[in-house]
Parts: structure tokens; sequence; C-alpha cells
């Protein structure tokens, strides 16, 4: 280490020798970026690293790996990437043919024959296909995996693009079908269409042959707010359709109207989640909302006919209440049905819920784990065709996924099985508490072979942020990596995430943000106290709002932990609202531009916090070029901070990824495997003697 003295600098927050870093494709920027990547490389791409890309490469495109699908009308869709398909393969199949062991699927588009003869670097995106029919489709494809898209109309039985169809060039945003020959515009494409967080600004009535910029906009939102959003609503009598403006991340005004345009302001709080179908209307309180003679606590789930409501009825029938540490994770319809996903101190649970002139009946959904992760979901894509059946799957981090078709008049039936890619012999999962800055506890769960020896090498992984839950899933890179060579994993339930509902994530929200942080330098304490590992052997990592996280360790917690592994993160908490999709963020973080809010928020602003005050551990920040969600500034400038400090940081930028670690397996398996092979080097884990 140097012995310049570099202070902290939350305090003169925009004087940044670093800015220039932020020029994503400028020609300076690009030279550091070839550079830090050469030494990156050098120091951790050796053979073990040539041998890890190449395991998890070939995991990723296992050719029993589970098809996840869709059901569009007679069909089946996936979109299927393995070896030989680097970029993948839309294909369709029926229920009887996915049924079977090896399965024959038609094509519908080579994305990879695709690249090659446009010359460019698909990356699929999606389809929106045309209700009841299916036989049109609207396809996304981004240019290196970024979240801006080009739409394309494919014709499905010709599986061929439509030359003179719903086609926009590339922006962020989409379309809804309205009919054959209308769809709803929600994108950025044209000036003034985007929202300063980059979204769609207004809702466009195009109809085929028109021009996209010249088609009438029928709702619209101002710059400041995040974006809009429309759909049709098909299980209406009828043409209804729903209008959302997104305020902020949590807050929006919805409105239901037409294809003409909005109609009526629905009268309810602009921080509940709302959903409708079949004339339902389902609202889930973020706060308390005191209407129609009752009070609904946060976390309370309500329904009332929207028809009904629309008359000025308020008497809400009470469909789930949030109590102590059993939160509701998710609600969907299907079929008629509303199927709520439910987390009862982690464990998965899940209800079928009936409407009927009696109240609603309910119905537990069996086979969900203990200690794992399960989901269900609609089979079909547009719940207008729904007939109730459901998709289910559960896992635990020693079992891999289970696929099962759910229907509402028979037996669960075994789809597919996901196969075990890693020797999980000797392996036991169990759960424990921390206890947080505060005298919270704090849950986690450690897989990894019994007996504490006090030097077991762990992997830590956290997030903490948006209300996303982390469950305890089968994690094939872990796995392989770290588990199958004799190491520990642990997934550590942060405050700012959504396992125990509203208060589990609003308490780690803005001003107390940092709880989350806490909760995490706990776990790493908890696991030294019970004798698990000592702080030198603790590798932790952390994406996204996960990588502020991992960022708030090193200059917070630097001695609880041996090396830290900061993907696509954000770092610059001063920058973070004016770059890229920051701006969408700030019900989460704050605004850096109101002094009071930059109060707190500059003690989590890495890069200003991080001076020469004491040792940090090796840290490795990686980010993608083509991430245009997460600005890669963030990782670029805190890497040549710390370097010029003369700490050990280390960087590494692929070209292409977006939002991830890659734009395919290969590239997935390199970002992957550099990071575990620098936090077992780091560490100082011999895991190939292990």
């Amino acid at each position: 280490m140097t012995n310049i003295d570099i202070r902290p600098t939350v305090d003169a927050p925009d004087d940044d020798p670093h800015i220039w870093l932020e020029d994503i494709e400028g020609e300076a920027a690009i030279a550091w970026v070839e550079r830090q990547n050469r030494d990156t490389m050098h120091h951790f791409a050796n053979g073990a690293f040539e041998a890890d890309r190449d395991a998890l490469a070939s995991i990723y495109n296992r050719a029993d790996k589970i098809p996840y699908v869709t059901r569009r009308g007679a069909y089946l869709y996936n979109f299927w990437i393995d070896a030989r398909n680097p970029r993948g393969l839309w294909r369709r199949a029926t229920m009887e043919e996915f049924r079977k062991d090896f399965s024959t699927w038609e094509i519908l588009l080579d994305l990879d024959a695709l690249a090659s003869t446009e010359g460019e670097d698909w990356v699929w995106g999606g389809s929106i296909s045309l209700p009841k029919t299916h036989n049109r489709a609207i396809l996304r494809l981004s240019r290196g995996g970024g979240d801006a898209s080009v739409l394309r109309e494919f014709d499905l039985e010709r599986k061929s693009f439509v030359a003179d169809g719903f086609n926009v060039p590339e922006a962020k945003g989409g379309v809804s079908w309205l009919d054959a020959d209308t769809v709803l515009l929600m994108s950025a494409y044209g000036d003034n269409m985007a929202t300063r967080s980059g979204y769609a600004r207004t809702i466009r009535l195009w109809t085929r042959g028109g021009d996209p910029l010249t088609a009438p906009v029928i709702f619209e939102t101002t710059y400041e707010n995040n974006a809009v959003y429309a759909y049709c609503d098909r299980t209406s009598e009828a043409e209804t359709v729903w209008f959302t403006d997104s305020r902020g991340f949590y807050d929006a005004d919805r409105w239901i109207g037409d294809r003409n345009g909005a109609r009526v302001k629905l009268d309810v709080p602009k921080d509940a989640s709302v959903s409708c179908s079949h004339d339902w209307l389902i609202l889930e309180m973020r706060k308390g909302w005191e209407i129609g003679g009752a009070v609904y606590a946060p976390g309370t789930l309500v329904a009332i006919k929207l028809s009904v409501f629309l008359t000025g009825d308020r008497k809400f029938d009470v469909l789930f209440e949030n109590a102590g540490r059993r939160a509701l994770e998710s609600v969907s319809f299907c079929g008629g049905r509303l199927i709520l996903g439910i987390l009862d101190n982690l464990s998965p649970q899940f209800e079928a819920l009936t409407p009927s002139p009696h109240g609603w009946t309910r119905e537990r959904l069996a086979g969900a784990p203990e200690i794992g992760a399960a989901y269900v979901w609609r089979l079909d894509w547009d719940e207008s065709e729904a007939n109730g059946e459901l998709l289910a799957q559960t896992e635990n981090p020693l079992t891999p996924a289970t696929l099962k078709l759910l229907s509402p008049d028979s037996a669960p039936q075994v789809l597919k099985r996901a196969p075990e890619v890693f020797n999980a012999q000797g392996l036991r999962v169990t759960r424990h508490d921390a206890v947080s800055i505060d005298g919270e506890r704090i849950p986690y769960t450690q897989v990894g072979p019994g007996g504490e020896t006090g030097e077991a090498p762990v992997h830590l992984y956290g997030y903490g942020g948006f209300a996303v839950s982390k469950k305890p899933s089968y994690n094939a890179s872990i796995g392989k990596m770290w588990l199958e060579r004799g190491g520990v994993s642990v997934v550590a339930n942060l405050r700012g995430g959504g396992e125990f509902g509203v208060r589990w994530h609003e308490v780690a929200r803005r001003e107390g943000k940092a709880l989350s942080h806490d909760d995490f330098a706990a776990v790493a304490a908890d696991l030294v106290r019970r004798g698990v590992t000592r702080p030198g052997r603790i590798a932790a990592e952390g994406g996204s709002n996960g990588g502020l996280l991992i960022a708030n360790m090193l200059t917070r917690y630097p001695e609880r932990f041996g090396a830290l592994f900061c993907t696509i993160p954000l770092i610059d908490m001063r920058r973070y609202s004016k770059l890229l999709a920051g701006s969408s963020w700030i019900n989460e973080y704050g605004d850096p531009d109101k002094p009071e809010d930059w109060a707190f928020i500059k003690t989590l602003s890495a890069y200003h916090v991080a001076a020469l005050v004491q040792p940090y551990p090796p840290i490795l920040l990686a980010t993608t070029r083509k991430d245009d969600r997460v600005h890669p500034g963030h990782a670029r400038k805190m890497a040549a901070k710390l370097q010029a400090m003369g700490y050990a940081a280390h960087f590494y930028e692929p070209a292409a990824g977006g939002h991830g670690y890659g734009k395919n397996n290969a590239e997935r398996a390199a970002f992957a495997a550099l990071g575990y092979n620098f936090l077992r080097r780091s560490t100082g884990w011999d895991a190939d003697a292990a």
C-alpha cells in the first residue's frame, strides 16, 4: 500500500477525478478497460480457471436441463440455448411431445443463423404473441444483451419476419397487442418519448401500416416520472385497457380505459400493488389504508368486484394478512383462481383461492419443501386462455429442480427433472440466525459438510433490496465450484428483501438502507462466532444492489472478509440517479440532489467513503459494457480509485452481456469461473488440493 493520504470525500462529491470512465465507449476509457482486463486475466485466468470455465459451460449447455415453456394456443413455446446454439433457438412442441424424455421440437427461429446473416450481435429478449390465434408475434432482440431492444414482427406460420410489420428501432420499452392490426406502443423510441430513467414516457396507438413516430399518443407521463405501461384485459366483457403511470419505483397511478385512452382513475393508494382479472380487483397494501370504516394494515391483501368498486362500494374481502414472519410473496390469476405464494418463516407455501357468491374458498397446494425454493405459475401466457393448469417447480440446495403440472381436477404430474451436476455426498443444509446491530434476528441458510472446523472456506451471498426474497435454491455454479470441493455456501436473508413482508423491506429502505449492510456483516460475524470459519476465509459476493452491499463491506466492515466479488454494482451514490436507469431507484435509495437525502446516502456511497484509513481485503469489481441499467462507470471508477490508493483491486468488463454475466453461456461461465478463482486464491484456499 502507498503512503498517499487519500481521505473520504463524502462532503465534496462532485470532485471526481475518474469521471472520464463514465464515457462508456470513449477511447481513453476503453483503453483503460482493456488494460484492466489483461491484468486481471493474467493474474487469475490460469489452468484452474480454464477447467472451471469449461466445466460451468458444460453444465449450462446440458442437453437434459429443463426446457421451460409457456403455452400459447395449441403449443408450448421454449427458447433453448446449448453449445451448438449459443444464441439460441425459438421453438415449440405439443404437450404430448413435451412429456417425452426426448422431445422433438419445431424450430421457429435460429438466432445464431439470423445474427450471422444480418451481421448483428443479437441476444434474445422474449416474444409477445397475438392472443387467441398466436399466428403473429413481436420479438425483442437486443444488441449485446442490454435492456434496450429492437422490436420485430414475426409470422409464425411462415417462420419469417414481417418486413412492413410492427417493427421498432432499438429503444427501451415494448408493445401490447389489441388486435391483429393494432398495438399499444410503450417505447422510448422517438424524440421526447423517454423519461429521465430512459423508459417509455408515452403510450401510442399504432395501427398496421402506420409510422410509429406519428402514431397518436393516448396516454403519457412527465419526464420526471419513471415510465408508463399499458395492457389489454381480455377477461372482461368489453375491451378494457389498463394504464399505469409509474411515478416512482413503488408509487403509481392506475387508470382504466380503452384504445382511445384513459377514462377512470382508480381511487386506490398509489403504493398498493394492483391486479385485476375476471372483474376482480385485488390490492396488496404497502402502507396502511383506512377506507369504508375498515383499516387494512401493511401487507394485507384485499379483493372486491371491480364493477362494484367503480360504483363507490369499498367493502373488501380480506384474503391475506401479514403476521410475524408469515408474508405474501406473489399474487397471480389462473383460470379464475387467485394463486398466492407465501413464505412462512421462509418455508414456501401456495394457496389457490376461488371466488363464489358465498365468499372465497381456499385450497393448499402441496409439495413445497420446508427448506428450499418453490415456484408456481400459470402455464398459459394469457389469462383469458387459461384453463387453470399451473406449472410448479421445487428444489433445495442439494436437490435439483423438479417441474410438475398442476391441474385443478387431477393429481400433480412430473414433467421434467433437472440433472444433478455436482457431488452432494456428505453435505447438509441448516438454517441459522445472526443478531444484527439493532438486535434483529437475520436468518441465513448454510450448505456444506457437517462439523465446524473454524477454517471452512465460506462463500457468502446477499442482496437486501427492492423487496426481493433470496431462497435456498440448487445453485449449479456454487455446487460445482465451491461445495463439491469441500467449501461452505451461505445465503443471507437481509432486511431490504421481501422475505418477511413489507416491514422487512421498509425498515432497510432510504434512511434505513445501512441496516441491510449491517445484517450481512452480522452473518459474517456469526459464522466466526459459531466456529465455522475465520474472517480471512470468508469470500463474499453480490451483484447490482448486492454490488452496493459488497462495496460497503469493503469500506464499512473490511475486517470481516477475506475477499470480495462485486458484480454489476451501484457504488457512486452521488451520481447514480444521473446514470442510465438510476433515477428510477430514488424510492429505494433516496435522492442525492436533496441535501436531506444526501446526508444519509453519502455514508453508503462507497466510492466517496473509500480512503486510506485501514486495510481492505482484495476485491474484484466486474461489470459489462452493454449494461444499460446500472452504468459500468460505477465499477470502473471504484476500481480506479482503489488502485490509485494502492489497494488490491482488480477489474473485469466483457464487451457485452447487459445487466448480467454475459450474453451467452460461454461468457457467463467465464465470468463466474473468474470470480470463483479470484475468491478461492484471495482467501488462501487451495481448492485444487481440497
